[in-house]
C-alpha cells in the first residue's frame, strides 16, 4: 500500500513526495541557471560582447534577416503594442513557464520528466554559452536606432541594485526567452487534444520571438541559436530516456502491466 506522501491526489499524479521532489530539482536547476548568468564579470566581456553583436549584425545583413529596428517601429505603430511586448517579455518567461510546467506535471505526467530534462540540458548549455559568446542586445549598439522598451516601460535602470545580482546584459546568446517559449509550447501543442489550443501553443514561440526583437533585447540569430539549443537539449533528453523509459521518454503513459526498465 502507497505511504501518505506517495499516494496520488488531485492534481499530483505521483503523490506529495514527488511533487517535492521535483519542484525542488527544477527550482535549484533555475536558480544555479539565474545567479550562475548574473555572476559573470560582464564589465570584463564587455569588449568581446560587442565584437560578437557585430559580426551578428554583419551576418544578418549578409542573410537579409536585419528585420530587429522593423519589427521595434511596427510595435511602436500599434497602439498598446508595445506595452504590452514589454510586459510579456518581463512576465511570461517565468509565468507561463512554470505555470505550462506544472500543468503537464498534473495532466501530462508521462512527459514531464522528459521536459524537466530538456530544460536543465538547456539552461547548463545557455550559461557556458554566456560564459564563452557574451554578446550585446540590439538595446545597446549605438547606431541601429533601437531603443529598450521594456526600460521605457518600467522605468527600472536593469543595472541598479539587486535587480543587477541577476542580470546580465551580454547574455544575449542564446535566447533563452524564445528557448522557454518552445520548450514549453512545442510539447503542449503534441500533448493538447483540441486544434486550437495546439494552434496557440504552436504560435507562441513565433510570439516570444517578435516580442524579444520588438523590445530589442535579442536579434533575430539570437532567437536561432536559443532554438539550436533547446534541439541540442531534447536530444541529450532523449538519450537520457532511455536509461528510464517508464519515466523520462516524452510520450503516452506505459501499460500498468509493462515493467519499468
Amino acid at each position: 500500500m502507497p505511504g501518505i506522501l506517495t499516494r496520488p491526489v488531485r492534481f499530483l499524479p505521483n503523490g506529495i513526495l514527488d511533487a517535492l521532489v521535483n519542484l525542488a530539482i527544477v527550482m535549484a536547476a533555475y536558480w544555479i541557471y539565474r545567479y550562475s548568468r548574473g555572476m559573470v564579470d560582464y564589465e570584463a566581456a564587455k569588449t568581446t560582447a560587442f565584437a560578437n553583436a557585430d559580426w551578428i549584425i554583419s551576418a544578418e545583413r549578409t542573410l537579409h534577416l536585419d528585420m530587429e529596428h522593423a519589427m521595434q517601429s511596427f510595435s511602436h505603430t500599434v497602439p498598446g503594442l508595445n506595452d504590452v511586448s514589454s510586459f510579456m517579455y518581463i512576465n511570461f518567461q517565468s509565468t507561463v513557464t512554470f505555470g505550462a510546467a506544472a500543468y503537464i506535471y498534473s495532466a501530462h505526467n508521462q512527459a514531464f520528466g522528459f521536459v524537466r530534462n530538456m530544460f536543465i540540458v538547456a539552461w547548463l548549455i545557455a550559461i557556458v554559452c554566456y560564459v564563452l559568446v557574451p554578446t550585446a542586445p540590439p538595446r545597446l549598439i549605438p547606431g541601429l536606432g533601437i531603443s529598450d522598451s521594456v526600460h521605457e516601460f518600467t522605468g527600472v535602470d536593469p543595472n541598479a541594485g539587486a535587480v543587477s545580482k541577476l542580470f546580465n546584459p551580454y547574455a544575449a546568446v542564446p535566447s533563452m526567452h524564445v528557448g522557454f517559449a518552445m520548450m514549453i509550447g512545442l510539447p503542449l501543442a503534441r500533448l493538447s487534444r483540441t486544434k486550437a489550443v495546439r494552434i496557440f501553443w504552436g504560435l507562441y514561440p513565433l510570439a516570444v520571438t517578435y516580442v524579444v526583437m520588438a523590445t530589442g533585447n535579442h536579434f533575430f540569430l539570437d532567437a536561432v541559436f536559443g532554438a539550436m539549443a533547446v534541439g541540442a537539449a531534447a536530444l541529450v533528453a532523449r538519450q537520457l530516456g532511455q536509461m528510464r523509459p517508464h519515466a523520462w521518454m516524452f510520450g503516452e503513459p506505459r501499460a500498468a502491466t509493462e515493467p519499468a526498465s
